[in-house]
């Protein structure tokens, strides 16, 4: 099996990526790769085991034309008139390759040669995109936080709720993000020093969110409820 990864959530992306090739495997960046290079990537060996894990970034962009690496590579071997030079087409050779590869791209191409790849069986195309979290009812959040900090929690656990019954999805990182977007707009309006702490608490609690096994949503719950005591 081929995997092939695209979308704009980066942080969940590299985790699916680390499921299926765990923690220790090959990377090859795209744009250096030449044609002889995906064929020794789908055929070779390693000296310590059969079974080569490789992720492969951005194959698509910044990609010189078939006739370019052909004329790059002539007189090497690699290609001749029975061997494709287009890197997809090289892939759809090897889609049953003993080894896991999965590709990262941050440019979907829409050439032929990618989108005859990923109707293959063995090839899973995971699109990755960061939620669409309620924009406006969130800032109405943190606004509210300003003047009633319970009420400002109370209505963020009903988003939250809403968001399992089906409701639009809401995400911690996503949410501080936006609560960062509002304070900034604030401070920019009217630089106080409430609005200056503001700003220098969602930067403790970015890096907090990211460095604990808290749940997130008691960590933004405890920042709202503390704001309208400054």
């Amino acid at each position: 099996m081929i995997y092939v990864f695209y979308g704009d959530d980066r942080v969940k992306i590299q985790r699916e990526i680390q499921k299926i090739l765990g923690e220790d495997y090959e990377v090859f960046e795209g744009e250096t790769l030449k044609p002889a290079d995906i064929y020794n990537i789908c055929q070779g060996n390693t000296l310590f085991a059969s079974v080569r894990k490789i992720l492969i970034k951005d194959l698509t962009p910044s990609r010189k034309t078939s006739e370019e690496s052909a004329d790059e590579d002539a007189g090497k071997g690699a290609n001749d008139n029975s061997n494709p030079t287009d890197y997809y087409e090289i892939f759809g050779q090897f889609v049953n390759t003993r080894h896991e590869i999965a590709i990262w791209e941050t440019t979907v191409s829409q050439k032929k040669s990618y989108k005859d790849f990923i109707k293959n069986k063995k090839v899973e195309v995971k699109k990755i995109m960061l939620p669409e979290i309620d924009k406006w009812a969130t800032f109405k959040i943190f606004d509210l936080a300003y003047r009633d900090g319970k009420k400002a929690v109370s209505e963020l656990n009903k988003l939250i709720e809403e968001s399992k019954n089906g409701g639009k999805e809401m995400d911690p990182y996503m949410t501080l993000g936006a609560f960062a977007s509002s304070a900034l707009k604030k401070f920019e309006a009217h630089p106080g020093r409430k609005e200056k702490r503001v700003l220098k608490e969602l930067s403790k609690l970015d890096i907090q969110m990211k460095t604990t096994t808290m749940n997130p949503w008691v960590i933004i719950s405890s920042f709202l409820l503390r704001i309208s005591q400054w």
